[in-house]
């Protein structure tokens, strides 16, 4: 019985027919992560332009509380933070970006 099993040639996939059919999903593979990591890329960089343009400045007043004898009861000082631009807050010196013709276009 194994013998004839052995022997039986039904469906038996042929070596160039498998190395085809691998190289075809080797390919199509690396086509497809080409293009994941294309994507991702362009969302994170994206992220980092939406981090870069947070303005994180603020400004917080001060009051003072007085006695009846008009001596001071109680007083906070205010504070403020001016977040100026640094050189990466912007859009346009992203230096890592797709260079597929068809990304550039959309």
């Amino acid at each position: 019985m194994l013998k004839t099993l052995w022997n039986d040639e039904c469906g038996v996939i042929l070596s160039a027919e498998l190395v085809l059919i691998a190289t075809i999903l080797v390919l199509g593979m690396i086509v497809g992560l080409v293009e994941l990591q294309c994507s991702i890329v362009a969302e994170l960089s994206d992220l980092s332009s939406a981090f870069g343009n947070l303005d994180q400045s603020y400004q917080v007043s001060g009051f003072a509380s007085y006695k009846n004898s008009g001596n001071t009861k109680a007083r906070t000082y205010g504070a403020s933070y001016n977040d100026r631009a640094d050189t990466c807050d912007c859009d346009s010196n992203m230096s890592i970006v797709c260079s597929d013709s068809g990304e550039t276009y959309k």
